[in-house]
């Protein structure tokens, strides 16, 4: 058996040397969205916005999308049968900009999440050869539409996605939010993802999805995501599936999000799809949850026995150390990279711990048809099989 732990531990620190250079060389590689040189192309852009009870988030969110330097854009809002002050201020503000266009939300029809039913809405009524899918607690740089229009065109995408900076301000919201960009950061090595035709190396994130119109539709738009939780993610695979380019970049100097406000939230919000990440097969979900506490919460029990007396052999104790010492190294890249503040760096293993209590609460919630949000119960029991018919159909027309 001491041979068994001797040996998980050296594959958990050649692991944890593996994500080290990941995290290194997307360090030039998961490039800025502002690091491209200026397209004089410039096309109407549609920036789409499904808003659902968010009355503390909206007027900040527009003004800022209002804001921007981009002479050929208009800013289109779904409100999603909200039942707050949603629909109010929205209006008020339509009032004082012609380029602000509201839309009232249709009734949820069957066989449709909520999310992916309010975006096709938006697509249908939106006019721009370009559409750019953001949520309503984000907050836009000035330039930040310039900035993608021009990345679009430089790497010549169909669909180009970019990583917010996703604040944090509770402590509860620091020890789980920064996960999020360093999963992505680390785990997500950008030129194989960028270079490969493989749906596995694709990643989006919703609160910034710039589309061409062409391609959106030709991989069916969001009725072929209609059934699924993690419909950008979805969309980001089925956009390699067809053929066509996509691409991941790094707003974080250009899009501000608070995602949730206390870890409560956070437990809720990532509750309903995080069991989806791994289109819910057990098998696989799992094993990944019990690896990444294997790796990151292990050695720090291991550590806490020795100084509590235990007798640990040499070799263990040894052992452990390196793979703290190797994670420490790669969480403070990603918090230094994202402007996280670094003794977050040292709280990793409770971080980990968090996420792996929320991993399984998120299981149990989907397997016994517990999810809801925003008041609406999520069914997704034939989320992935629906899907992947529908992707089916459309690559028959499209061939």
């Amino acid at each position: 058996m001491g041979d068994v732990w001797v040996l998980l531990q050296i594959l958990s620190i050649f692991f944890l040397a593996a994500l080290i250079v990941i995290a290194v060389t997307n360090l030039r590689n998961f490039r800025k969205l502002e690091s491209y040189p200026e397209t004089k192309h410039l096309p109407m852009v549609s920036i789409l916005v499904p808003a659902r009870n968010e009355e503390a988030n909206i007027a900040a969110c527009i003004v800022s999308l209002l804001s921007q330097d981009y002479p050929n854009y208009e800013v289109v809002v779904l409100d999603d049968e909200s039942t707050d002050n949603t629909w109010k201020i929205l209006k008020a503000m339509m009032a004082t900009d012609k380029r602000l266009r509201i839309v009232k939300g249709k009734r949820l029809p069957p066989g449709w999440i909520g999310k992916p039913w309010a975006c096709k809405q938006l697509m249908d009524a939106a006019a721009g050869d370009l559409l750019l899918y953001t949520d309503a607690d984000t907050r836009h740089n000035p330039r930040s539409l310039r900035f993608a229009v021009s990345a679009f065109f430089s790497e010549k995408a169909d669909f180009l996605t970019a990583l917010p900076k996703e604040e944090a301000l509770t402590l509860g919201e620091k020890l789980t939010i920064p996960i999020m960009s360093f999963g992505i950061s680390t785990f997500f090595p950008m030129t194989i993802a960028h270079n490969s035709a493989s749906s596995l190396f694709s990643i989006s994130v919703g609160q910034f999805m710039l589309f061409s119109r062409k391609a959106l539709e030709a991989v069916g738009g969001f009725e072929s995501v209609k059934h699924c939780v993690l419909d950008d993610v979805e969309l980001g695979r089925r956009i390699k599936q067809f053929g066509l380019k996509w691409r991941m970049l790094d707003a974080v100097n250009m899009v501000n999000c608070r995602m949730y406000s206390n870890l409560e939230e956070v437990a809720e919000g990532f509750s309903k799809n995080l069991y989806a990440t791994f289109r819910k097969k057990i098998l696989i979900y799992l094993p990944v949850w019990m690896w990444l506490s294997l790796v990151f919460i292990f050695p720090f029990v291991l550590l806490g026995l020795v100084f509590a007396g235990g007798k640990i052999p040499a070799t263990n104790v040894l052992l452990a150390l390196i793979t703290v010492l190797f994670s420490f190294l790669v969480w403070s890249i990603t918090h230094l990279r994202f402007r996280y503040p670094l003794y977050l760096t040292f709280l990793y293993p409770v971080s980990v711990f968090l996420w792996v209590i929320m991993a399984i609460r998120s299981m149990l919630m989907t397997i016994t048809g517990q999810n809801i949000w925003k008041g609406r119960a999520i069914e997704t029991e034939n989320a992935v099989e629906e899907g992947e018919e529908v992707h089916n159909e459309y690559k028959e027309k499209t061939l």
